[in-house]
């Protein structure tokens, strides 16, 4: 669980009852699945991110609702959507292998199919055909919903050569004890959302719309702390308590768009990926009982930082540089050797780096009574080599987080750039 932060949603404030994103055009349309309130005068709420939204003010007496649910991210766009927005509440990861028998053909249409169905969604409209009514009531709620392809997708429709290399089989590592039935697949679904029934409808959606060209290998959910529920917004926790994603890039770094995704020309990659980003998805298992009987010294020994802020034990607030040289009284080194932070750092593994934008998860109680309860970890990247291998390998050989984690599931995605006014997903790869 490498030490950076995720950056701002980009999802951005409209007029009352409107919502829309940073690239948005003029032209286009409103989710006509608005966030409902009784009309009035115009009142001003804080949103999540802190801006000021607009809604109709309810009678007096009532509560009113916020823009929570009118927030809406783009489908179309340079790149997919679910990648650089902020943590999102709800969160659903599905992956599907194809049907025996499903050709180039299947996959494309089936690319449409969900295309279509992510566009309709994600403006807060309808399925276009047998919708559940799961999400009537609400609005977009940010949801997003994110494809990729797995290095199995490329063998089973003939497009053996234009499978990028960077989609190579991970390493093993240390801390692996890997569910083959649930890692890899053909292809991949990210859903995310700021309500847990829009999230669900989304997923239903999906899955349905796969029909008889594609079935769910695994699904996992998980969960975030929701928007707007604390004072200001700061970095998420995880479930070990601690702030998780201190140093992760950030757009607005001249570098960003280097590291996180595959530049249009003069790339190694298939120009099928360009704009695209490669997701590494680990189901990490958090040893919580074994966690929680540390005290909490010993667990920000663990971390190099302080679990109140997520200072670096060498002092300061949460963004101040570690000090990795800086001794105790007794010429201790103030941050362990072995801390996670310190082994994480960009500047100890070559600057590699990766944008983290995970999910928690709990599954409930397993059988011995310990739970079943840890990080979906999904991080993007142009290199998974040079990002999270780079990293990972150097965490395997001594972080002192290893003992109280197990990496349980595992895949690598290539998550071709977002699709243009009138292509779906996958659409220069698979009639190219």
């Amino acid at each position: 669980m490498p030490d950076q932060s995720i950056p701002e949603a980009r999802t951005v404030k409209a007029p009352p009852g409107e919502a829309v994103s940073e690239n948005a055009s003029p032209g286009e349309g409103v989710s006509r699945r608005r966030l409902l309130a009784t009309a009035g005068a115009t009142g001003l709420v804080l949103g999540a991110a802190g801006g000021a939204v607009g809604y109709a003010a309810a009678p007096a007496g009532a509560t009113p609702l916020t823009s929570l649910g009118a927030d809406r991210a783009m489908f179309h766009g340079k790149h997919q959507p679910g990648i650089t927005e902020g943590l999102q509440a709800r969160g659903h990861l599905v992956a599907f292998d194809l049907a025996a028998g499903a050709s180039r053909k299947e996959a494309a249409a089936l690319l449409r199919r969900w295309s279509t169905t992510a566009q309709r969604l994600m403006a807060g409209e309808a399925a276009a055909q047998d919708d559940t009514d799961v999400a009537r009531d609400a609005g977009p709620s940010s949801l997003t919903i994110t494809f990729g392809f797995g290095n199995s997708f490329f063998s089973r429709t003939g497009l053996e050569k234009q499978r990028p290399a960077s989609l190579d089989p991970l390493p093993d590592f240390s801390s692996d004890q890997l569910d083959k039935a649930r890692s890899n697949g053909d292809l991949w679904v990210q859903i995310g959302a700021d309500d847990a029934l829009v999230a669900f409808h989304a997923l239903r959606t999906i899955q349905k719309d796969a029909g008889s060209a594609a079935k769910v290998r695994w699904q996992m959910n998980g969960f975030n702390r929701t928007p707007g529920a604390t004072a200001h917004p700061m970095t998420a926790r995880n479930l070990m308590g601690q702030l998780d994603g201190t140093r992760n890039p950030k757009p607005t770094e001249s570098d960003f768009d280097k590291r996180i995704f595959v530049p249009a020309s003069g790339s190694a990659d298939p120009a099928w990926m360009a704009n695209g980003s490669y997701a590494v998805v680990r189901r990490i298992r958090m040893l919580l009982d074994d966690w929680e009987k540390l005290s909490t010294g010993a667990q920000e020994n663990v971390v190099g930082r302080r679990k109140s802020n997520g200072a670096p034990l060498s002092g300061g607030g949460e963004t101040t540089a570690m000090d990795l040289e800086k001794t105790d009284a007794k010429g201790a080194l103030v941050v362990p050797i072995n801390a996670h932070a310190r082994i994480a750092r960009p500047d100890q593994n070559g600057g590699a780096a990766m944008l983290r934008r995970p999910f928690s998860y709990h599954d409930g109680i397993a059988a011995d009574g310990t739970p079943d309860a840890g990080l979906l970890f999904v991080c993007w990247q142009a290199d998974p080599l040079r990002g999270f291998v780079t990293v990972q390998r150097k965490l395997d050989r001594g972080d002192a987080l290893s003992t109280y984690i197990r990496h349980e599931a595992s895949g690598l995605f290539a998550v071709p750039g977002g699709a243009a006014e009138g292509e779906y997903v996958g659409q220069r790869l698979l009639e190219g």
